[in-house]
C-alpha cells in the first residue's frame, strides 16, 4: 500500500511538471523606429508665436 502511494505521488508530481510555463524572448524583425517631428513641430511653433508677439507689439494698430 505505501509503494502504491508513493508511485501516485509521483505519477501527480510528473503531470505537474509538464504544466510548466514557458516564456521565450525574441528580438523583432524590423527595427524599432521613433518618429521625431513632434519635437520640430513645437520648435515651429514656439518660432512663429514668438513672431507673431514681435508683430503685435510692433504693430499694434493691427487689431
Amino acid at each position: 500500500m505505501n509503494l502504491m502511494s508513493y508511485g501516485v505521488a509521483a505519477l501527480m508530481m510528473l503531470s505537474l511538471a509538464g504544466c510548466t510555463p514557458r516564456i521565450e524572448v525574441a528580438a523583432p524583425k524590423e527595427p524599432i523606429t521613433i518618429n521625431m517631428n513632434v519635437k520640430i513641430e513645437h520648435e515651429i511653433h514656439v518660432k512663429v508665436d514668438k513672431d507673431v508677439e514681435s508683430l503685435l507689439k510692433n504693430r499694434s494698430d493691427l487689431f
